[in-house]
């Protein structure tokens, strides 16, 4: 299936984001899906969790490695399907 995420114009119109994750992405100021083109989700992440006082539950660094990888050309895949990507790479505490 092609997708033409030129017509993608909503955060909200994301593979896995709704209007809460939406808005964290907002809240690092990212407005529109294009803006994810060439972002680090671990670094979005860290940022999220700076910005907002808190660190979120893995699963949401889940949701952002399938935001990034799906407006990089990547298939529209549910958010699980990047745990073990990031189990792999992201340690947390670890440096």
């Amino acid at each position: 299936m092609k997708v033409d995420r030129e017509r993608v114009s909503e955060l909200e119109d994301l593979p896995n984001v709704g209007k809460a994750v939406a808005a964290d992405l907002r809240s690092i100021g990212i407005r529109k899906p294009g803006e994810l083109v060439g972002q680090d989700p671990f670094a979005m992440y860290e940022q999220l969790g700076q910005v907002m006082g808190v660190r979120h539950d893995p699963c949401m660094l889940d949701v952002l490695i399938s935001a990034v990888r799906y407006m990089e050309g990547g298939p529209p895949l549910s958010w699980w399907a990047f745990t073990a990507e990031r189990k792999r790479i992201y340690k947390p505490g670890k440096k």
